[in-house]
């Protein structure tokens, strides 16, 4: 009898001076924890308080309701595009777990990994999808993708219509729900 084999996915990043890094992650097993207002709220602030500790410029992003995605330029030389992920996603997980233990308790099952070690996971296991983009037009059709996935969804008709967006910000100047650092995007 042949041996069961298991394909752990890795995912390699390349923390490379000068790269933007194109990066997906999704919620535990796909779920639309993402619908709620209070969990963008908390995902909007993580980014933020991330973005000012590992100084990097935001240039797109979606909050789609089961993953996000975010196109993002490193200021520094010297970089971790692992440790910036993890201060994103961790100070989301912690504050939903915390939120659900005191109001919602019935709902931790969602986040239930059924493990002692962790018990709770808001973020799908693993690094997500981290693709360096260098080159104009790989950054242009980056943005693109990331504006129309809520439309290639079906979620809307318009992708000014998707509220967690960087659209709006893009193509009508309003800074919300966060700010696009415009002033970096490169000059070819």
């Amino acid at each position: 009898m042949e041996k069961e084999q298991f394909i752990r996915k890795t995912c390699k990043r390349y923390n490379i001076s000068g790269h933007a890094h194109e990066l997906t992650f999704s919620c535990y097993r796909n779920q639309n924890f993402l619908l709620a207002e209070r969990m963008c709220q908390w995902l909007i602030k993580s980014i933020e308080r991330a973005r000012k500790k590992h100084k990097f410029s935001l240039w797109a992003f979606v909050f789609m309701p089961d993953h996000v995605h975010l196109l993002i330029n490193p200021i520094d030389g010297e970089y971790n595009i692992s440790n910036i992920l993890k201060d994103i996603k961790t100070d989301t997980a912690r504050k939903t777990v915390k939120y659900l233990k005191e109001n919602n308790p019935s709902a931790l099952s969602k986040l239930s990994t059924g493990q002692q070690y962790r018990k709770y996971r808001f973020w799908q296991k693993g690094g997500g999808y981290d693709r360096n983009i260098i080159k104009e037009n790989t950054l242009l059709d980056s943005v693109k993708y990331i504006h129309n996935n809520p439309v290639r969804k079906a979620l809307v008709v318009e992708p000014g219509n998707w509220f967690y967006s960087s659209y709006n910000c893009w193509v009508n100047g309003i800074d919300e729900p966060i700010r696009i650092d415009k002033e970096t995007w490169p000059l070819f």
